[in-house]
């Protein structure tokens, strides 16, 4: 007997929503909790850091699947592992503690690896957790990978026997009622905060080492507050390519932003990911989403306007106020808690219309703000609809703004289902020939084709070949998705080594433009002709400094911006600030990546 419509409906469904499920389990399987994730500022006392991590501690607990038992055990475990109270587990701290399980070295190897699989060089509380309980799995003699994450019986596992833990317990309870027997009238260290080197004029007169700080990202602000930033404030650097970074820029979340035209299921695709619909969400087959939305993870669910979200400090987006009320306007955050946008944040842009008349009906730059946010962002998907292929001018001048991002770059062929097989290549053949005339790479650009939508792949249009392939494109575009929030560390060292190279190449520009000019008459007139000739110039600097052509930034863009300024009134160039940024590539961050890397390697 046939199954029923309904039936056979309900199970195309789900097969749908299959790859979804598995990239919400493996998200949560790699991180029981995102508190990690989250930089939180530090109590200055040791007291008070102690009393934060205990807090840390509460809120991670809620997200480990253990019993409350076995995380109150955890709990103090972690605050032996954990001496001196920030709430991170670092590789030194974990090659003692994690020592007197009596595992082999290749063993704790791989603990570290999969427990650690953000490659943030230090374990937060949820992290330790999963440590302990693969750590439990292997004194079984069960070999460890990373889908013993995936184990039902996980939670339920005993601690890990620990040689001699109870007696450091013991020992540190005796420390803590000795040192501290009460809570009037006791000492308090001072200890040093990476948070405060945003925030104080005097931070860039402290030179910790490198072992001071407690992960990669720690180490990443550090050495932008003592060596990068002095250079981009001395040569305006900022206002010529990007604003100064803060705080939140370091510390937010995997980025993922959607382009493309209009109805090409940009809004619906997030939707997908998500399973349900976010706050001021709308779908429509006309130009429905008429400003950028971040989607973020949130207490509740809310609309926060522009203007609003970029003034607030812990939030990434202040930058974005340089480009006035018009956009702002245009700007909102939506924020619902959902297990995926702990660990992604997606961004939804207005589609991209056709026609010059576009262009100039805009109140703000539209492409400024999409190559501000590709700066940001983890990954770029260029959505495109089967009916849609042509690329107009104004999406053209978008692509091209991604410039210097292409490895984020990925093109998706959405609604692949509305037309057949045949057409279907033909669409395919259509869409690579309009991309090579925009995106002037060598390499050919890697295309997702597929219906990311919750309704069941059209069978009548695409046939069983075509549904098999749906299926492995879209498993093949969640891998990438997977593997953002493990590669968001090693994308932060990416783009701060980018950005110190393109702040170095900046100063020399200055530099030589500020030699060029004379000394007392004639300056204006020394002025545009230099900049009339920036292109000359710049290969100037080129061949003096022997610097790769590449790098160096838009010609057109640098006339504009420096066209506002007097190239007199900037400083010389200064060798010990380029040379602070070179020791900084040289010695400095493969001395953070080499401190933070496995312990165990």
């Amino acid at each position: 007997m046939p199954p029923r419509p309904t039936q056979t409906r309900g199970k195309a469904e789900a097969s749908a929503r299959r790859p979804v499920r598995l990239l919400l389990s493996h998200l949560c399987c790699c991180s029981c909790s995102c508190s990690s994730l989250r930089r939180r500022r530090r109590p200055r006392t040791w007291a008070g850091r102690r009393e934060g991590t205990e807090m840390e501690i509460a809120r991670a607990a809620a997200g480990v699947a253990c019993s409350k038992e076995h995380q109150r055990i955890y709990a103090e475990w972690f605050a032996l592992a954990d001496p001196d109270g920030d709430g991170r587990v670092t590789g030194a701290d974990a090659t003692s503690f994690f020592g007197m399980s009596a595992l082999s070295r290749a063993d704790l190897k791989q603990v570290w690896a999969i427990a650690d699989s953000k490659r943030q060089g230090y374990l937060g509380f949820a992290e330790f957790v999963t440590a302990m309980q693969l750590v439990s799995l292997a004194q079984a003699g069960n070999e460890i990978t990373q889908d013993s994450l995936k184990r039902e019986d996980l939670s339920a596992l005993d601690p890990p026997v620990m040689e001699g833990v109870d007696e450091l317990l013991a020992r540190s309870k005796a420390v803590v009622k000795r040192v501290h027997p009460d809570d009037n009238g006791t000492t308090q260290v001072q200890a040093p905060s990476i948070y405060h080197w945003f925030g104080s004029k005097a931070a860039q007169k402290v030179q910790m080492p490198l072992t001071a700080v407690t992960s990669v990202i720690d180490g990443l602000k550090r050495l932008y507050v003592e060596k990068l930033k002095p250079l981009e404030v001395a040569y305006r650097y900022n206002d010529f390519a990007s604003p100064l970074l803060t705080n939140s820029d370091f510390d937010a979340k995997p980025m993922v932003m959607l382009l493309g035209q209009y109805s090409t299921g940009k809004t619906t695709f997030i939707k997908h990911l998500l399973k349900t619909s976010y706050p001021g969400a709308h779908v429509g087959p006309e130009p429905t989403t008429d400003r950028f939305v971040v989607v973020m993870s949130g207490s509740d669910g809310r609309t926060i306007p522009g203007n609003t979200i970029a003034v607030q400090a812990d939030m990434p987006f202040t930058g974005l106020t340089t480009f006035g009320g018009a956009f702002l306007s245009k700007f909102e955050c939506s924020q619902m808690p959902h297990p995926l946008l702990e660990h992604i944040t997606f961004v939804d842009t207005p589609g991209v219309l056709s026609g010059e008349k576009q262009r100039t009906q805009r109140s703000y730059d539209f492409t400024g703000v999409t190559s501000w946010f590709a700066a940001k962002c983890d990954l770029i998907l260029l959505l495109f609809d089967p009916h849609k292929l042509d690329i107009s001018d104004e999406f053209k001048r978008v692509i091209s703004s991604l410039r210097g991002h292409d490895d984020k770059i990925r093109v998706v062929l959405n609604k692949a289902d509305q037309v057949d097989t045949q057409q279907l290549m033909r669409v395919y053949g259509a869409l690579m020939w309009s991309l090579g005339k925009v995106l002037n790479t060598p390499e050919v650009v890697r295309v997702y084709i597929g219906s990311f939508n919750d309704k069941p792949v059209n069978d009548s249009a695409v046939g069983p070949i075509g549904k098999d392939l749906f299926e492995r494109e879209q498993d093949d575009l969640l891998c990438d998705l997977k593997d953002i929030p493990k590669k968001a560390c090693d994308r932060r060292v990416n783009e701060f080594v980018k950005r110190a190279r393109a702040a170095k190449i900046h100063a020399y520009i200055i530099g030589h433009l500020k030699k060029e000019m004379p000394a007392m008459m004639g300056k204006a007139k020394a002025q545009q002709r230099l900049i009339d000739n920036l292109e000359e110039e710049f290969t100037k600097v080129q061949r003096e400094y022997h610097l790769p052509a590449g790098d160096f930034p838009d010609v057109e863009h640098f006339k504009q911006v420096l066209g506002g300024y007097s190239i007199d009134k900037f400083e010389k160039l200064k060798p010990k600030m380029v040379q602070a940024v070179d020791d900084m590539l040289a010695h400095d961050i493969p001395e953070l990546l080499k401190n933070f890397r496995n312990p165990y390697e």
